[in-house]
């Protein structure tokens, strides 16, 4: 075996730049740098950062250079991926006898960045800060969610101990590639993550076997806006119950909420519809990507926002929070998505199924794409829109690419009757929730609950919100 300095360079500068990296040999042999190990855990929280496996294959990331032994005079296949915005690099070598050095390159495709687009993922957990930041690199990613959220951990004695990952590496507000926030939970009501926000929000939890629900979702989102946090639903929609939307659809009803996310998880709930059905009845809500990653088994930006920046605004975290407050963002697992002035383009390095323009829920326009150079392009022109439309958006549907714009607003005052009243029920479980299952030490925390919902199902019959 040869120890091999291997090297890979961004071709714009000719510097090393991070990048995800496999290399096998004829064998299918997976060889790896000095420090990893071929085969390791995808449970969840074990062992994250640095490596990643995607189906079958195993990847190790790098931060542009690492030695790493391979064998000499035979032929060794080279793999390296630096997210959407760079051509993959696949490359067959033989290495001489006595050959030290293997530099390579990597060449990005299309960049948004001077159009003032940069994208996020947010929200993952468990990786080390440090991990999450070489992994974004690697993966093409500006900005990094890493919220820390109540888990349990099996101690040696047989027990169950409460921990918080990453916790003590909070950052809220400071400016850095990694921002450490919080997720916050309930197991019936909803989950939060408190993006920005300028200390933890506590308690972190409430509810549960062992636990009363002495606290509320809506206070959690107050404090977080009190300093100019982004609260996020986590899984909205999904049946945590015997219901849907919990306190956190009260939450959003009464402006509390100011994004919803879209992971790549499995769901029981369709999650378009239930999002379409809030923005026919009023509450236009972005739509935000995050990979949810808290396993070996996904990559940072599975699924990320890209978010756009006013001109001439120089890139914070607190700028691009800012930007997907208020709704200049789309969600993404694969194409470039832009919905300007009617007009909407896609653009992917992957083949993706079709690119559509969607009024109140329903495609008014679709195209497919076609090879323009060596990206995948679908352009659709301002198409007629059906009378009184409330909002437009742009998606491509499918598991070939799925990326989806926020809504533009086309009719504020615009709701609809059966939407408004679908939401309604959904308080009214909540309501009878609280009433019949929730357990409370203070009685006025009950009390409150109830109220919120109270105001949630007056704001639904009540003129359109602000």
């Amino acid at each position: 075996m040869l120890t091999i300095h291997l090297r890979i360079n961004d071709s714009a500068d000719n510097q090393p730049t991070p990048v995800r990296v496999r290399i096998t040999d004829s064998q299918g042999n997976l060889h790896v740098p000095f420090g990893r190990f071929a085969l390791f855990p995808c449970g969840k929280g074990e062992s994250l950062g640095g490596q990643v496996r995607l189906g079958e294959e195993n990847f190790f990331y790098v931060d542009g250079s690492c030695e790493i032994p391979l064998p000499a005079g035979v032929p060794l296949r080279i793999q390296v991926f630096k997210g959407p915005e760079y051509e993959p690099l696949e490359r067959e070598v033989v290495l001489k006898p006595g050959q030290m050095a293997l530099r390579l390159s990597v060449e990005r495709l299309a960049d948004f960045r001077p159009a003032g687009w940069f994208s996020g993922d947010i929200r993952a957990h468990y990786i080390p800060p440090a991990g999450a930041a070489l992994e974004a690199g690697a993966e093409g990613l500006d900005f990094v969610n890493l919220l820390a959220h109540v888990d349990y951990a099996a101690g040696m004695d047989g027990h169950l101990y409460p921990s918080v990952p990453n916790l003590l590496a909070f950052t809220g507000q400071v400016e850095t590639r990694v921002a450490v926030n919080t997720l916050n939970t309930h197991p019936v009501l909803g989950h939060v993550g408190l993006l920005n926000s300028h200390r933890p929000v506590f308690p972190l939890a409430f509810g549960g076997a062992d636990a009363t629900d002495d606290w509320s979702i809506c206070d959690w989102c107050d404090q977080c806006h009190r300093k100019g946090g982004l609260t996020v639903w986590v899984r909205p929609f999904e049946s945590l119950s015997r219901f849907v939307g919990g306190e956190a659809l009260v939450a959003l009803i009464l402006g509390k909420i100011d994004a919803i996310e879209c992971d790549p998880k499995p769901r029981t709930t369709p999650l378009l519809p239930a999002w379409y059905r809030l923005l026919n009845a009023g509450f236009f809500v972005p739509l935000i990507g995050a990979s949810g990653k808290e396993t070996n088994g996904t990559a940072l930006g599975a699924m990320r926002t890209y978010a756009k920046l006013n001109p001439d605004e120089p890139l914070t975290y607190r700028a691009w929070i800012e930007a997907v407050r208020a709704g200049r963002c789309f969600a993404t697992n694969g194409p470039f998505l832009t919905l300007e002035d009617g007009k909407a383009t896609a653009v992917g390095r992957e083949r993706f199924d079709a690119l559509e323009i969607v009024a109140d829920g329903r495609a008014i326009a679709r195209t497919e794409p076609e090879m323009i150079g060596d990206r995948w392009v679908a352009k659709l022109d301002s198409p007629s829109l059906p009378e009184n439309a409330g909002w437009i958006a742009a998606r491509c549907p499918g598991p070939s690419g799925f990326a989806h714009t926020s809504a533009t607003v086309l009719n504020l005052n615009k709701r609809d009757p059966e939407a408004l009243k679908t939401l309604s029920r959904f308080v009214e479980k909540t309501r009878e929730w609280i009433e019949e299952y929730g357990r409370f030490a203070e009685l006025r925390r009950k009390h409150h609950l109830l109220e919120l919902c109270d105001r949630a199902i007056a704001a639904l019959e009540g003129p359109s919100p602000p």
